[in-house]
């Protein structure tokens, strides 16, 4: 059976990586760069679409970027100055070719392409009212409504009818379009996925990340700003802001895991926001110990911070094997349990008779570390003390985040002494989410307005939920093919 690694599924998931690229010569070769950056947001498949000036050319395919789009017969094919592209991942029954973006339309007013990341919370509903009217859809991706709502609009131009499409969802949208007028780069009003804009000579760049700014040697001018459009035509760059001002609520788990830490996020060096958690964590959460050893690699910076507040020395106790894919073969019982070594494995004479604090970046359903933990007991350790650089994840994400069902987070069934004991480890503790925020250089969270969207901590989800408020509980297939996007 070829099966996901048991240490990769007890992860949340961004859903998607964007890259585009306007004006500049072998454009799609660009993206692909860009793209193999940004391919921890999206291992599941990825697409690229260009323009030549007189039609687009499309490639889209299932698995990574290398394999994929590191042939010359496959960037010779997509010819043109501008390209956008797109990594994603699938929610469960959404893995299709017919769901990998760009998602391409051929309109009235010309071709249409669009990379989306993020997740629109009242796709559903649209989508049974555009069905209804007569719309004939080619996925089952959310990204599809918003193609069906421009090409429906009653207003003139594109730039209208694109904003009353924006207008008329909910949710999280990162967006990059392309028409034969140009490039449209936006966010929603509150910001919540990422995007930045770059300069590489005359070209314009947008990106999910800095650092995949970083791999084409482009240089960072700016973040997107929340409910903006910039609209790139030929030399000319133009912003507008269409939507009524709110406060921004940027995703606050981009900082914890989701953004490579060699990135920056709003100004700030995620690896640096990492090793602050991490400090905050040790003055929280002080044990004694002998040893700090990250669960790699997500857990490397905050256990660097936890190590230098706390004084415990920093160690390598767990050693990842790079060279192992996401998938492999397991044939039967015997192998699958040996298989959780494959990629992790204890470094024995390390971790034998000493006390060890982990430091992982979060524990959603609790498999991952339950394994941990039995490793460092089958190691020697003394006592095996887990230390988690983000507060109980209670609530699932609706903005674009591949999250379990409720019911499946252990935080969402257990208080920490429960989660301690199903984890078989000596302790347990948190981050507080005061703590997380103090790490982001915030006094706390506030009560009122908080600065980031923390939802899948608190439940205070910044958007209304149509789709989840509606669903019954028949309807829970229908859901998850419903969030691909």
């Amino acid at each position: 059976m070829l099966t996901t690694h048991p240490f990769d599924d007890d992860k949340l998931r961004e859903e998607c990586g964007i890259f585009g690229v306007s004006g500049a010569e072998g454009a799609a070769a660009l993206v692909a760069l860009g793209l193999h950056a940004l391919q921890h947001r999206g291992q599941e498949a990825a697409g690229i679409t260009s323009w030549d000036g007189h039609q687009f050319h499309t490639h889209r395919a299932m698995g990574h970027v290398a394999g994929n789009f590191d042939r010359d017969e496959v960037i010779r094919s997509l010819q043109g100055t501008t390209a956008c592209g797109h990594v994603r991942y699938a929610t469960t029954g959404g893995s299709a070719i017919r769901n990998v973006q760009p998602l391409y339309a051929e309109l009235a007013s010309g071709g249409f392409a669009v990379a989306h990341n993020g997740n629109i919370s009242n796709a559903m509903r649209l989508r049974r009212d555009l069905v209804r009217r007569g719309a004939i859809f080619q996925s089952t991706s959310d990204t599809e409504v918003i193609i069906h709502l421009v090409a429906t609009s009653q207003y003139r131009t594109l730039m209208d009818r694109f904003i009353d499409a924006l207008k008329q969802v909910e949710g999280a949208y990162s967006l990059i379009v392309m028409t034969p007028e140009g490039m449209i780069a936006c966010r929603d009003p509150l910001g919540i996925r990422p995007l930045v804009m770059g300069k590489l000579d005359d070209s314009v760049i947008f990106a999910s990340e800095t650092v995949a700014l970083d791999v084409v040697g482009a240089e960072y001018v700016r973040d997107v700003e929340p409910g903006e459009l910039v609209i790139v035509k030929g030399s000319e760059i133009h912003s507008h802001k269409p939507f009524a001002p709110v406060s921004a609520r940027p995703c606050i788990f981009e900082y914890v895991y989701f953004s490579r830490p060699d990135s920056i996020s709003d100004n700030r060096s995620v690896y640096s926001v990492r090793k602050a958690i991490g400090a905050q964590l040790a003055i929280e959460a002080p044990v004694e110990a002998d040893l700090v050893v990250p669960v790699p690699d997500s857990g490397v910076p905050a256990a660097i911070g936890y190590a230098q507040q706390s004084g415990i020395p920093f160690e390598l106790g767990i050693i990842r094997s790079h060279y192992v894919g996401r998938t492999f073969i397991q044939p039967g019982d015997k192998v699958r349990h040996l298989g959780v070594k494959l990629k992790h494995n204890a470094n024995r004479e390390l971790i034998k008779g000493k006390r060890v604090v982990l430091i992982d970046d979060s524990i959603v359903r609790g498999t991952t570390s339950l394994k941990i933990v039995q490793m460092m007991r089958e190691a020697g350790a003394a006592e095996v003390h887990m230390r988690i650089a983000s507060p109980p994840t209670r609530h699932s994400c609706f903005y674009g985040v591949d999250t379990p069902e409720r019911a499946k987070l252990l935080a969402a069934k257990l208080d920490v002494g429960g989660m301690t004991d199903f984890i078989h480890a000596d302790s347990l503790a948190f981050i507080s989410i005061d703590g997380l925020y103090k790490a982001l250089g915030e006094q706390g969270r506030p009560d009122i307005r908080p600065k980031y969207c923390d939802a899948c901590f608190t439940g205070d989800y910044p958007t209304t939920l149509t789709d989840q408020d509606e669903l019954q509980p028949v309807d829970q297939f229908a859901l998850l093919e419903e969030r691909v996007g």
